[in-house]
């Protein structure tokens, strides 16, 4: 969290604009000598503490302890690719390189995936995790070769000037504990799982990255993108600037998350059996994944607004609105989970429910619906407390994305119902039996719901849409037809 680009950023900026560049490679030396040298006593301590970590977090699974202490231990690698690839964003969101940048979560998915497909069915568990730290290896790699090239290169230091690492480290320390609560929040909902019916934690697991797909695709494209140009907008004090930057963003946001959620949640039985139905994948833990999934997605807008949020608040140098809204939104995660759990034992009626509504009849380990539930409703919760804090901070005015937020439900709608009847009339004849057959029909319908939406946008004479366009129309003829500050949008 200290190697955070939204921490780091400012304090190598600053040093470059107000002193060289040779002061700015010096702040990346010294924090990439500090993050080696403290993670290096914090892995060893972890390496031969991890038994008695297990045991603790994971009391559902005592008789595979070893097993998950190895694999825990091979993870530690997870965090310190992932802490130099930060380091290496410092010098890719600094040459503009907004691209580049966003691709390397994409890389980090990509490998999830290829542990999930690939190595899975040959490794067991074993190739889940080698797949994560694939991905984060590839999370690192991919913006080497940039790094290596640039003026800002670096490697370690002879020193420290600890006036200067004591101010990033007390601007980092909120931002720590915000990213650190999330992360609790995951592993104590994954260590909930282990209590419940075997095979809940791979389908949370799986269903969860999944859903960070697109996630990645899109909101963390888009934050990305707008946190430079935040941050100076902001150091100008062009507060009107600011506001319509975050507006813009959160506008295209909109416009792509909300018609796919609704394509997700109509083909999310066919997403899930190409992905992960096979090998040792059931047909009703794919049933499970998939409910798991249309889940997680209703929090998709929500996701890639808090990830704007809170780059908007680290932009205006607030790092504590965004702590507040973590920390109390864990609280409601607990409380949620709680009250769900209590309900799925002592209410048959709620139980009824959930089952129907996912077509889950026959399938065991349904109350892992519970921890999604409990998620979405703490992702909505901390959305909700940032976006009233950033309209009282810094102005923001909510009431004009109405229509957009109109035009992106019609268009949802429209593609719900697209995709939906090509499944039942148009490719139902498709034998499902086959990887290849089931990825067709999922192609098919998906591309039958985009053309509904894309249709859907078009006949409202969406601003997006026609945003979309000229700046694909400018990219693809060279010419510069919109503001700068909105090409990277």
């Amino acid at each position: 969290s200290v190697l955070s680009v939204y921490v780091l950023l400012p304090f190598v900026t600053k040093a470059r604009i107000e002193k060289s560049v040779t002061a700015a490679v010096n702040v990346l030396q010294q924090m990439f000598t500090l993050f080696v040298g403290v993670y290096g006593l914090v892995v060893v301590v972890l390496f031969f503490a991890m038994p008695q970590i297990v045991s603790v977090l994971f009391p559902g699974f005592a008789d595979e302890a070893p097993l998950l202490t190895l694999l825990i231990r091979i993870l530690l690698l997870q965090p310190f690719l992932l802490g130099l690839s930060s380091l290496f964003g410092v010098v890719t969101q600094i040459s503009q390189r907004f691209v580049l940048y966003a691709i390397s979560p994409l890389i980090y998915n990509v490998g999830i995936i290829v542990g999930i497909i690939f190595l899975y069915p040959w490794l067991g568990l074993g190739g889940l995790v080698i797949g994560v730290v694939l991905g984060a290896a590839g999370h690192f790699l991919i913006q080497l070769p940039l790094v290596r090239t640039s003026e800002l290169s670096f490697g370690f230091s002879r020193g420290f000037e600890w006036p200067l690492l004591r101010s990033i480290l007390l601007f980092a320390f909120p931002r720590a504990l915000t990213l650190g609560i999330h992360q609790i929040v995951l592993l104590l909902l994954v260590g909930m799982a282990t209590l419940m019916a075997a095979g809940s934690v791979s389908v949370f697991q799986f269903a969860f990255n999944l859903q960070s797909v697109p996630l990645a695709i899109i909101g963390m494209s888009y934050s990305v993108a707008a946190f430079p140009v935040l941050a100076d907008l902001f150091a100008k004090q062009d507060r009107a600037a600011f506001c319509a930057h975050v507006l813009t963003a959160f506008r295209h946001i909109i416009f792509w998350s909300v018609p796919i959620i609704a394509l997700v949640i109509v083909l999310r039985a066919q997403i899930v059996r190409v992905v992960l139905g096979s090998g040792e994948f059931s047909w009703n833990d794919t049933r499970l994944t998939a409910a798991m999934l249309a889940l997680f997605v209703i929090s998709l807008v929500a996701q890639s607004m808090l990830l704007l949020l809170i780059r908007a608040f680290y932009a205006g140098g607030n790092t504590r609105v965004p702590l507040f809204a973590a920390f109390s939104g864990a609280g409601v995660v607990g409380v949620t989970t709680i009250g769900l759990l209590y309900l799925f034992s002592h209410s048959p009626t709620f139980l009824h429910f959930m089952i129907t509504l996912f077509r889950l009849d026959g399938v065991a380990g349904v109350e892992v619906l519970v921890l999604a539930v409990a998620f979405v409703v703490g992702v909505f919760y901390e959305v909700c407390v940032l976006a009233y804090c950033a309209a009282r901070v810094f102005g923001l005015a909510w009431l004009t994305l109405t229509r957009q937020v109109a035009e992106a439900i019609a268009a949802a709608a429209v593609a719900a119902i697209a995709s939906y009847a090509t499944l039942i009339f148009i490719v139902d004849g498709i034998n499902q039996e086959t990887f290849i057959g089931i990825m067709l029909q999922g192609v098919v319908a998906g591309l039958m719901g985009i053309g509904g939406a894309i249709l859907t946008y078009y006949a409202v004479s969406s601003q997006e849409l026609h945003e979309i366009y000229t700046s694909f129309r400018a990219r693809l003829f060279k010419t510069d037809v919109i503001a700068p500050q909105r090409r990277d949008l």
